[in-house]
């Protein structure tokens, strides 16, 4: 009886010592002062040692007593947390293990207390390999549940789309919380979780734990039907392709970094919440997140350091702009230091984009100075070169602001050239211009060769009107590229109509006059047909042509009329000299100048 009542007595001195809101490891010293309550003043050394060696008895009792306890449920075949009762007894029995543990450690420098540690330990060790498998137990349960929920598996796998991963259908605003477990479970991870931690096993519970989130997220990614190219496999693909994996790859980024992760911060929170340190759940959102941010960079990374051909500028400037949307999100969801290697992984690709912006543009400088000077298109219309290079600043200017950012800052960088966006432009467009003098150049007929620039010069300046690409160029680019295609309006004129109208303008006597209608017949029809043959693809451009042409030759060729019928000649004869057109003849064969294309 006396043995029963020193056996309760250890416990009843952890409990008064909880009750007086002290650390249960002042048991020990409660236990003293319990063990000598009642002693005379003048006990004995005998009664302190007698004392002594059945506090000794009661821990190892005590000790014995969890032992059996413990290791009838460490024994079981089954699972412990397959039955909640026993779970909860379990779990009783780990707390009063590594409570003891705690006193004993508060009681060192007793030879008998130390031995009693060291079995304690030994013991927490079984514990806790046994608590680690029945986590991944737990959640090993919860995920078949999971995927057997007909809210998120209804479909096969290849049918599922974009919009059909996540639970909720509005993904406008990305304010959804996938719980991919119930509360209850939540709780048994928790409680397991924490006596993990407090028994020294936090990274080992950390490595259950994120392993099988890992999977979870593997799995959701690959309901994205992203392909998880390697960077060889990047690099070998035709870009078309990627072009299909880039645009696939925006949606699972933006839903992994709005929706996925934000949800997987959440359960650590909840799986790993009143731990005595913060540290296991940091590290153990990095470990789930990392393995689905690197297959994401990864592939960033690799379009950023392959080919640099201009086709490829605006998918790589959808990744830019994708990953420059992330890293504020990333501040948010990697701000421990754990994550924060991952967070200055992406703005590092980031950076790598932008080197390839700016490779992509000389790479199309290098694409204008290639293409050979000697392919004017045939009638000296618009040729495939400024359609091309027009149509593609035109599209990259619709992302202005980003082009700004890497161009015009990107000089911070030793050795690295700045060109602000403004200036890469002229500089390609002039590239543009001096590749198409060269052009000009193969035409045999000067007139033509004007015509050549009139139509590429209205083209590239049309494209350049009311449109982001005419804000970069600015204003006084637009007024002298307009002056300048003015410039070979006239040139144009006064190369071909001025030569021909130059034959009207004459006082010469009458015989000289009808020599020089008869001229003036034949090389306006040699013109008319020659020019009909031309392109000019501007509606207005052509017209401005015809009516620049009838605007000089129906008033010389009127004037010439009048003076060759009022010449004394015609009025000492009878009838009137052969006239071959009339004006109205003459501007309806103007009228035929020109073809669309």
């Amino acid at each position: 009886m006396a043995e029963a009542g020193d056996e309760n007595l250890y416990a009843a001195a952890r409990d008064i010592a909880r009750a007086l809101g002290k650390d249960p490891s002042a048991a020990g010293d409660i236990l003293q002062i319990l063990s000598g309550y009642g002693a005379t003043g003048n006990t004995s050394s005998n009664s302190r040692a007698s004392t002594a060696s059945r506090g000794d008895a009661n821990l190892n009792r005590s000790l014995n007593s969890l032992e059996r306890q413990i290791s009838s449920y460490i024994v079981e075949d089954r699972q412990i947390w397959s039955d909640p009762v026993d779970s909860r007894s379990f779990l009783d029995a780990v707390d009063d293990l590594l409570a003891m543990a705690g006193d004993l450690r508060s009681m060192a420098g007793d030879k008998s207390v130390a031995t009693c540690l060291s079995r304690a330990d030994e013991l927490i060790q079984q514990v806790m390999f046994r608590l680690q498998e029945e986590f991944g137990y737990v959640m090993d349960r919860a995920s078949e549940s999971f995927d057997s929920d007909d809210e998120f598996s209804g479909e096969e796998d290849n049918d599922i789309g974009y919009d059909q991963v996540v639970v909720a259908r509005p993904v406008t605003d990305y304010k959804i919380v996938i719980e991919p477990l119930q509360s209850s479970v939540i709780g048994d991870l928790n409680a397991i979780a924490v006596r993990m931690v407090s028994g020294g096993f936090g990274k080992e519970c950390s490595r259950v734990y994120s392993s099988r989130r890992r999977e979870f997220l593997e799995e959701s990614l690959s309901r994205l039907h992203l392909r998880g190219l390697s960077m060889e496999e990047v690099q070998d693909s035709p870009w078309q392709d990627l072009e299909d994996e880039i645009d696939r790859w925006i949606k699972a980024v933006t839903m992994v970094f709005r929706v996925f992760f934000p949800s997987e911060r959440l359960l650590c929170d909840r799986v790993f919440s009143d731990l005595p340190v913060s540290s296991v759940t940091d590290l153990s959102f990095m470990e789930v997140c990392r393995g689905t941010t690197t297959q994401l960079l990864n592939f960033a990374d690799a379009i950023a350091l392959g080919s640099r051909l201009p086709e490829r500028l605006f998918k790589v400037m959808d990744l830019y702009e994708a990953v420059e949307d992330l890293i504020p999100k990333m501040e948010t969801l990697f701000s421990n230091k754990y994550c924060s290697p991952l967070k200055h992984e992406a703005v590092a690709i980031q950076k790598r984009l932008g080197e390839a912006v700016r490779g992509i543009f000389m790479e199309l400088e290098n694409l204008i100075r290639r293409d050979p000077p000697k392919t004017a298109f045939p009638g000296g219309g618009i040729h495939p070169i400024t359609r091309y290079v027009m149509n593609y600043l035109r599209a990259a200017c619709k992302s202005r602001q980003s082009l700004e950012q890497i161009l015009d800052h990107s000089g911070n960088d030793a050795g690295s050239e700045t060109r602000p966006l403004s200036v890469q432009l002229i500089w390609v467009l002039e590239l543009l211009e001096s590749n198409l003098e060269g052009k000009k150049r193969t035409y045999r007929d000067p007139p033509l060769c004007f015509l050549f620039m009139m139509n590429n010069g209205k083209y590239i300046l049309d494209k350049a009107t009311d449109n982001e690409l005419g804000s970069v160029l600015g204003e006084d680019w637009i007024v002298k590229h307009a002056a300048k295609l003015r410039q070979y309006h006239s040139n144009f004129l006064r190369s071909s109509w001025n030569q021909v109208v130059g034959l009207l303008r004459t006082e010469s006597p009458y015989p000289k006059l009808i020599e020089n209608l008869k001229l003036f017949k034949a090389r306006f029809d040699e013109v008319c047909l020659m020019q009909s043959q031309w392109v000019v693809t501007d509606e207005q451009l052509r017209e401005e042509l015809r009516s620049s042409v009838a605007g000089i030759v129906s008033p010389a060729y009127s004037s010439f009329v009048g003076r060759l019928k009022a010449s004394p000649e015609i009025n000492g004869r009878r009838g009137e000299p052969f006239i071959p057109y009339t004006v109205e003849d003459l501007e309806l064969r103007i009228k035929g100048l020109f073809k669309e294309r």
